[in-house]
């Protein structure tokens, strides 16, 4: 996957996002620092969707970070929260708001969600009784 931040950005207004919290709503706004200049995205989160806009104006958090942390991001290669530990990242403002930075840009190749793990083993025992699960439902 070789997309740009702007790249994913611009393509993000695409509808609901279930994977979003349905209560969760705020303001984003991140500073990409490139060659000298700024740009700005202003994210609006509501209603499990993202609209996305080129503002300045004042969020309830800012995320600041060089262009190429941002398009490490949008290639899944960076989590959010790593990036503030490893202060590539600069955030001010409502901090819980930053997790759904990682909700919105995408995970590594490959990552699947916690749930979806559980579900597969679930079906995977459901769907293989051994002998033991069998001799234990006949004597019921």
């Amino acid at each position: 996957m070789g997309a740009t931040a702007e790249q994913y950005l611009r393509q993000l207004d695409t509808g609901r996002r279930p994977d979003l919290p349905e209560t969760t709503a705020g303001t984003l706004r991140l500073d990409v620092r490139d060659d000298g200049s700024t740009n700005h995205w202003y994210l609006t989160i509501a209603d499990q969707q993202v609209r996305v806009t080129r503002s300045a104006d004042d969020a309830e958090l800012v995320v600041r970070a060089d262009r190429a942390v941002f398009d490490r991001m949008a290639r899944g290669g960076l989590h959010p929260g790593a990036g503030l530990l490893r202060n590539e990242l600069t955030v001010q403002g409502n901090m819980q708001l930053l997790m759904l930075l990682r909700r919105i840009f995408p995970g590594p190749d490959g990552a699947r969600h916690p749930r979806e793990l559980g579900r597969a083993a679930l079906a995977g025992r459901a769907g293989h009784a051994g002998p033991e699960t069998t001799a234990r439902d006949e004597r019921s």
